[in-house]
């Protein structure tokens, strides 16, 4: 491990880098925050790839690679003298002094519960009408309905036991059971969001992060279809042609592996 001076003169090397790019490469000269938002989203969903992965080697490139955005960021920023690196590190450090007043000031807290509840309520004592701007209206749907109900949990508005949200599941899952036998289209996806919502409910209760579960299932299934892919091939079949009891031997394998 890289000590503390090294961290910094690793961190100033980057940001002397960067400011060479800026000034000398075409294409970097050429970039604005707009061009590169969409840059930064891709490199951020390649960083949950990695940790999904557990491929820590992978991890600090892609690491890299979103530090290399926040120097960029900054560098366009002090391009109009609106702020620079120091300016947004001072900016992050100040908010964690100031909502960590159980590290930095004289509250007592008693678990990380009782510290995430004190966290939203200082954010509303900073000017913000709800709990819920923080969320970003851009976030996928999944992801969202995560951030929403931690958020109100947060301040109170939650449920007490697991076995409460699962018999509210039970009960959407009821209303959408019914909506599909006598209702149109648009009850139907109102009722199935519903269930989607108490399912994410019910995976913050049990510990489990929704979106890194179904994607470890998105993994898991096409690591199977590829293997089904394969032998089809092996057997110079093809999928369409197969019946699925055929295909069914052959994913009954996948899952062995």
């Amino acid at each position: 491990m890289n000590s503390r001076k090294a961290q910094l003169e690793a961190l100033d090397r980057l940001l002397t880098i960067m400011d060479e790019l800026r000034e000398q490469c075409p294409w970097d000269r050429k970039q604005t925050m707009k061009s590169l938002r969409h840059l930064t989203i891709e490199e951020t969903y390649e960083l949950g790839d990695a940790i999904l992965d557990e491929d820590l080697e992978e991890v600090k490139k892609e690491l890299g690679d979103l530090l290399l955005h926040i120097f960029f960021y900054a560098r366009i920023g002090s391009e109009t003298r609106s702020f620079d690196i120091g300016d947004v590190a001072n900016v992050i450090s100040d908010k964690l002094i100031h909502r960590h007043p159980h590290i930095y000031g004289d509250v007592d807290v008693a678990d990380a519960e009782e510290v995430k509840q004190n966290w939203e309520a200082i954010k509303l004592k900073e000017g913000k009408k709800s709990v819920l701007e923080g969320v970003p209206n851009s976030l996928p749907s999944l992801v969202k309905a995560n951030r929403i109900q931690d958020k109100v949990a947060g301040v109170g508005f939650d449920w007490e036991k697991p076995e409460q949200v699962f018999e509210k599941l039970k009960e959407e899952l009821a209303e959408l059971q019914h909506e599909v036998a006598t209702g149109g289209k648009d009850r139907i996806e109102s009722e199935f969001g519903d269930v989607l919502f108490s399912m994410v409910n019910y995976a913050r209760f049990l510990d489990v992060n929704p979106e890194n579960a179904l994607e470890r299932t998105n993994k898991k299934f096409i690591k199977r279809f590829k293997y089904l892919e394969s032998k089809a091939r092996d057997a110079g079949k093809s999928l369409k042609d197969m019946t699925l009891a055929e295909m069914d031997v052959y994913w009954e394998e996948a899952k062995q592996l």
